[in-house]
Protein backbone atom coordinates (compact mmCIF):
# COMPACT_ATOMS: atom_id res chain seq x y z
CA UNK A 1 0.00 0.00 0.00
CA UNK A 2 1.05 3.52 -0.86
CA UNK A 3 1.80 5.74 2.03
CA UNK A 4 -0.17 8.34 3.43
CA UNK A 5 1.48 11.55 3.64
CA UNK A 6 -0.75 13.93 5.16
CA UNK A 7 -0.25 17.93 4.62
CA UNK A 8 -0.53 20.41 7.51
CA UNK A 9 -0.42 24.07 8.26
CA UNK A 10 0.85 25.38 11.15
CA UNK A 11 0.59 23.04 14.36
CA UNK A 12 0.17 26.38 16.53
CA UNK A 13 -2.88 27.67 14.50
CA UNK A 14 -4.50 25.44 12.25
CA UNK A 15 -7.46 23.76 13.05
CA UNK A 16 -8.90 21.89 10.55
CA UNK A 17 -5.50 20.16 9.87
CA UNK A 18 -5.44 19.09 13.48
CA UNK A 19 -8.60 16.96 13.09
CA UNK A 20 -7.15 14.74 10.70
CA UNK A 21 -3.99 14.46 11.92
CA UNK A 22 -5.18 13.67 15.65
CA UNK A 23 -7.79 11.40 14.25
CA UNK A 24 -4.98 9.47 12.18
CA UNK A 25 -2.46 9.52 14.88
CA UNK A 26 -4.57 8.47 17.65
CA UNK A 27 -5.83 5.18 16.18
CA UNK A 28 -2.32 4.12 15.31
CA UNK A 29 -2.77 4.49 11.17
CA UNK A 30 0.58 5.02 9.62
CA UNK A 31 1.31 8.13 7.80
CA UNK A 32 3.64 11.22 7.38
CA UNK A 33 2.41 14.46 8.23
CA UNK A 34 4.32 17.97 5.80
CA UNK A 35 3.82 21.40 7.56
CA UNK A 36 3.34 24.10 5.15
CA UNK A 37 3.55 27.02 6.91
CA UNK A 38 1.17 29.94 5.99
CA UNK A 39 2.51 32.91 7.59
CA UNK A 40 3.28 34.45 3.99
CA UNK A 41 0.95 37.71 3.34
CA UNK A 42 -0.52 36.13 0.26
CA UNK A 43 -0.56 32.93 1.50
CA UNK A 44 2.49 30.12 1.08
CA UNK A 45 2.65 29.52 -2.77
CA UNK A 46 3.71 25.90 -1.85
CA UNK A 47 -0.07 25.03 -0.75
CA UNK A 48 -1.70 25.07 -4.09
CA UNK A 49 0.86 22.52 -5.50
CA UNK A 50 -0.37 19.81 -3.04
CA UNK A 51 -4.14 20.85 -2.85
CA UNK A 52 -6.62 21.89 -5.21
CA UNK A 53 -8.12 24.57 -2.95
CA UNK A 54 -4.49 25.65 -2.23
CA UNK A 55 -5.51 25.10 1.60
CA UNK A 56 -4.61 22.40 3.77
CA UNK A 57 -4.90 19.85 4.75
CA UNK A 58 -4.82 17.95 2.37
CA UNK A 59 -4.09 13.79 2.36
CA UNK A 60 -1.65 12.23 -0.73
CA UNK A 61 -1.81 8.59 -1.38
CA UNK A 62 -0.47 7.58 -4.70
CA UNK A 63 -1.80 9.19 -7.01
CA UNK A 64 -5.38 9.88 -4.92
CA UNK A 65 -5.98 13.40 -3.24
CA UNK A 66 -8.15 13.96 -0.50
CA UNK A 67 -8.68 17.65 0.87
CA UNK A 68 -10.96 18.71 3.76
CA UNK A 69 -10.89 17.47 7.03
CA UNK A 70 -13.83 15.26 7.36
CA UNK A 71 -13.03 13.90 4.06
CA UNK A 72 -9.99 13.30 5.00
CA UNK A 73 -10.88 10.91 8.10
CA UNK A 74 -13.85 9.21 6.10
CA UNK A 75 -10.97 7.93 3.31
CA UNK A 76 -8.69 6.80 6.15
CA UNK A 77 -11.93 5.32 7.73
CA UNK A 78 -12.24 3.26 4.30
CA UNK A 79 -8.69 2.39 4.41
CA UNK A 80 -8.48 1.36 8.14
CA UNK A 81 -11.98 -0.28 8.96
CA UNK A 82 -10.17 -1.71 12.17
CA UNK A 83 -8.60 1.31 13.59
CA UNK A 84 -12.14 2.63 15.21
CA UNK A 85 -11.98 6.06 13.88
CA UNK A 86 -15.84 5.55 13.64
CA UNK A 87 -18.24 4.06 16.55
CA UNK A 88 -19.07 0.19 15.89
CA UNK A 89 -22.63 0.93 16.75
CA UNK A 90 -24.78 1.83 13.92
CA UNK A 91 -26.69 3.91 15.94
CA UNK A 92 -23.52 5.96 17.31
CA UNK A 93 -22.08 5.72 14.62
CA UNK A 94 -24.33 7.99 12.61
CA UNK A 95 -24.40 10.55 15.90
CA UNK A 96 -21.03 10.75 15.58
CA UNK A 97 -21.03 11.85 12.25
CA UNK A 98 -23.95 14.41 12.76
CA UNK A 99 -21.66 15.95 16.08
CA UNK A 100 -18.96 15.98 13.39
CA UNK A 101 -20.91 17.80 10.57
CA UNK A 102 -22.14 20.03 12.60
CA UNK A 103 -18.49 20.71 13.63
CA UNK A 104 -17.76 20.88 10.14
CA UNK A 105 -20.61 23.77 9.13
CA UNK A 106 -21.44 25.87 12.45
CA UNK A 107 -20.17 27.84 15.20
CA UNK A 108 -18.69 30.26 13.52
CA UNK A 109 -19.49 33.00 16.02
CA UNK A 110 -16.97 31.08 17.79
CA UNK A 111 -14.42 30.52 15.50
CA UNK A 112 -13.90 34.02 14.27
CA UNK A 113 -13.80 35.24 17.91
CA UNK A 114 -11.51 32.85 19.51
CA UNK A 115 -8.78 31.53 16.76
CA UNK A 116 -7.38 28.55 17.55
CA UNK A 117 -3.77 29.47 19.60
CA UNK A 118 -2.03 27.03 21.31
CA UNK A 119 0.50 29.47 22.36
CA UNK A 120 -1.55 31.87 23.85
CA UNK A 121 -1.62 32.46 27.20
CA UNK A 122 -4.84 31.34 28.80
CA UNK A 123 -7.15 34.66 29.39
CA UNK A 124 -10.48 35.45 28.82
CA UNK A 125 -12.10 37.96 25.68
CA UNK A 126 -15.16 39.61 25.29
CA UNK A 127 -17.80 37.27 23.84
CA UNK A 128 -18.97 39.36 20.46
CA UNK A 129 -22.56 38.38 19.35
CA UNK A 130 -23.62 34.19 19.03
CA UNK A 131 -20.25 32.83 20.58
CA UNK A 132 -22.23 32.32 24.27
CA UNK A 133 -24.75 30.01 21.72
CA UNK A 134 -21.88 28.21 20.26
CA UNK A 135 -20.40 27.35 23.88
CA UNK A 136 -23.82 26.68 24.78
CA UNK A 137 -24.43 24.04 21.79
CA UNK A 138 -20.87 22.24 22.36
CA UNK A 139 -21.45 21.73 26.20
CA UNK A 140 -24.63 20.26 25.24
CA UNK A 141 -23.04 18.04 22.66
CA UNK A 142 -20.52 16.84 25.10
CA UNK A 143 -22.80 16.61 28.08
CA UNK A 144 -24.98 14.40 26.05
CA UNK A 145 -22.39 11.74 24.85
CA UNK A 146 -20.14 11.22 27.50
CA UNK A 147 -23.35 10.54 29.60
CA UNK A 148 -24.22 8.04 26.96
CA UNK A 149 -21.19 6.39 26.63
CA UNK A 150 -19.63 6.67 30.10
CA UNK A 151 -16.34 8.67 28.79
CA UNK A 152 -13.76 9.56 28.74
CA UNK A 153 -14.02 10.41 25.41
CA UNK A 154 -17.64 11.14 23.55
CA UNK A 155 -17.64 7.64 22.43
CA UNK A 156 -16.19 5.79 25.27
CA UNK A 157 -12.91 5.36 23.36
CA UNK A 158 -11.59 8.02 21.20
CA UNK A 159 -12.86 8.98 17.92
CA UNK A 160 -13.32 11.09 14.90
CA UNK A 161 -15.56 12.77 16.82
CA UNK A 162 -13.15 13.59 19.37
CA UNK A 163 -10.90 14.99 16.67
CA UNK A 164 -13.10 16.87 14.96
CA UNK A 165 -13.74 18.97 18.20
CA UNK A 166 -9.77 18.92 19.38
CA UNK A 167 -9.89 23.00 18.29
CA UNK A 168 -12.54 23.37 20.25
CA UNK A 169 -10.89 22.03 23.07
CA UNK A 170 -8.26 24.64 22.54
CA UNK A 171 -10.42 27.10 22.18
CA UNK A 172 -12.81 27.09 25.64
CA UNK A 173 -8.88 26.20 27.26
CA UNK A 174 -7.34 29.32 26.16
CA UNK A 175 -9.68 31.63 26.22
CA UNK A 176 -11.14 30.49 29.52
CA UNK A 177 -14.71 29.97 28.28
CA UNK A 178 -16.04 27.53 30.82
CA UNK A 179 -16.21 26.27 34.55
CA UNK A 180 -18.36 23.66 33.63
CA UNK A 181 -17.13 20.15 35.30
CA UNK A 182 -18.22 18.17 32.84
CA UNK A 183 -16.84 19.83 30.31
CA UNK A 184 -13.62 20.45 32.23
CA UNK A 185 -12.93 16.54 32.50
CA UNK A 186 -13.55 16.22 29.03
CA UNK A 187 -11.71 18.57 28.09
CA UNK A 188 -8.62 17.47 30.35
CA UNK A 189 -8.89 13.44 28.62
CA UNK A 190 -8.60 15.14 25.03
CA UNK A 191 -5.59 17.15 26.13
CA UNK A 192 -3.87 14.50 27.78
CA UNK A 193 -4.02 11.91 25.07
CA UNK A 194 -0.42 11.09 23.77
CA UNK A 195 -1.53 12.05 20.17
CA UNK A 196 -2.83 15.27 21.58
CA UNK A 197 0.17 16.06 23.00
CA UNK A 198 2.74 15.03 20.62
CA UNK A 199 0.80 17.65 18.17
CA UNK A 200 0.81 20.15 21.09
CA UNK A 201 4.98 20.02 21.39
CA UNK A 202 5.00 20.50 18.43
CA UNK A 203 3.04 23.40 18.20
CA UNK A 204 4.49 25.39 21.01
CA UNK A 205 7.86 25.06 19.13
CA UNK A 206 7.01 26.47 15.81
CA UNK A 207 8.78 29.90 15.13
CA UNK A 208 6.07 31.35 12.87
CA UNK A 209 3.35 34.07 14.07
CA UNK A 210 0.02 35.03 12.28
CA UNK A 211 -0.44 38.24 13.33
CA UNK A 212 -4.56 37.83 12.71
CA UNK A 213 -4.56 34.69 14.71
CA UNK A 214 -3.28 36.91 17.90
CA UNK A 215 -6.19 38.07 19.44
Amino acid sequence: MNKLVLYVGNKNYSSWSLRPWLALQACGIPFEDVVIPFDFAAGNPKLKAVSPTGRVPALHHGDIRVWESLAIIEYAAELYPEAGLWPKDPEERSRARSYSMEMLSGFRALRNACPMNIRRKKAGVPLQEGVAADIDRIETIWREAVARSGGPFLFGDFSAADAMFAPVVVRFEVYDLTRNPTSLEYMDAVKTHPAFRTWQEAALAEPWIVPEDEV
